[in-house]
């Protein structure tokens, strides 16, 4: 891994707690509530919160951009959520959910001088991002930045991660991986147990299909453990998704980067000790923090 690629991982596991509270919050839900969503389960506000910076996106595209989620589970909330808020609303919707959730957490600390030089550095690793084939990343960088330092710290930490994550749509369709398949082999390598990944909607024999895929290619044994053909293609995906990461944190350079990590430490604080993340992400990342390499 290079210095840079590495310095992605790292800084990745520093902004998504962040930024993924929006997803979770009380003060979120209560957002998505007011305009009309249901929020129990999650995931009419869920596809909302992420989509509506494409616009009124149609259930083909959210399948295409959101990847691991099932066609059929893509279909049940798209495109019906545009015809309960429009795109424009869900994004106002969003930025007050972000602030109160940040306000319930943090309070006046909110408005410390020193997250407006956080907001600085994460617009600056901004400015160098790339949005070749990479349509979440392109759709929030067309959204205006929020004046408030919080709200823009977010606004950048977004970009950031759905920049990392079309890189690693990019780096799971090179290593030959579906959306299905894609889960089956990240659960079969330990990084969160299957029943996690029940919420992507898929069925028990589209699973078991998938798996049945990966056996045939020699990814997967018996029991459903990924060999060490299955683990070496695995740490391909995330070495490309490193590599294609890098751009914004070589531009930034390892000394910002780490100032950046420094000031960012009240927010993941404030994410972590909120309580209302989950223990074990689908992502692989859990409520450790992890260092900036």
């Amino acid at each position: 891994m290079s210095e840079f690629a590495g310095l992605a991982r790292g800084m990745w596991h520093q902004i998504e707690p962040v930024h993924a509270l929006l997803y979770f919050s009380p003060e979120a839900y209560e957002e998505a509530a007011k305009l009309g969503y249901a929020v129990d389960p999650r995931w009419p506000s869920y596809f909302a919160w992420r989509a509506a910076p494409l616009g009124a996106a149609g259930t083909n595209l959210v399948t295409a951009t959101f990847y691991s989620f099932s066609p059929a589970m893509v279909a049940e909330y798209v495109p019906a959520i545009w015809e309960t808020a429009t795109p424009g609303q869900v994004l106002d919707a969003r930025t007050r959910a972000v602030e109160r959730t940040y306000r319930a957490l943090m309070g006046r600390k909110m408005d410390a001088p020193e997250f407006a030089e956080a907001a600085s550095l994460a617009r600056a690793a901004v400015e160098a991002v790339d949005v070749t084939h990479r349509p979440l990343t392109a759709a929030n960088l067309d959204l205006p930045w929020p004046e408030e330092p919080v709200l823009a710290l977010w606004h950048a930490y977004t970009i950031l991660r759905e920049h990392r994550g079309d890189g690693h749509l990019t780096a799971l369709r090179a290593a030959g991986l579906d959306g299905c398949e894609a889960l089956v082999s990240f659960a079969a390598v330990g990084a969160a147990p299957v029943a996690n990944f029940a919420g992507r909607g898929w069925s028990e024999q589209e699973w078991a299909a998938a798996h049945d895929r990966l056996a045939t290619r020699g990814l997967l044994d018996a029991d459903g453990q990924a060999t060490e053909r299955g683990r070496d293609l695995r740490d391909q995906v995330e070495r490309m998704t490193d590599d294609l990461a890098a751009g914004p944190w070589q531009a930034l350079g390892a000394e910002r980067a780490q100032r950046l990590a420094q000031l960012n430490m009240p927010l993941l604080g404030a994410a972590f000790e909120s309580g209302v993340l989950p223990m074990t992400s689908t992502l692989g990342i859990g409520t450790v923090q992890a260092p900036v390499r």
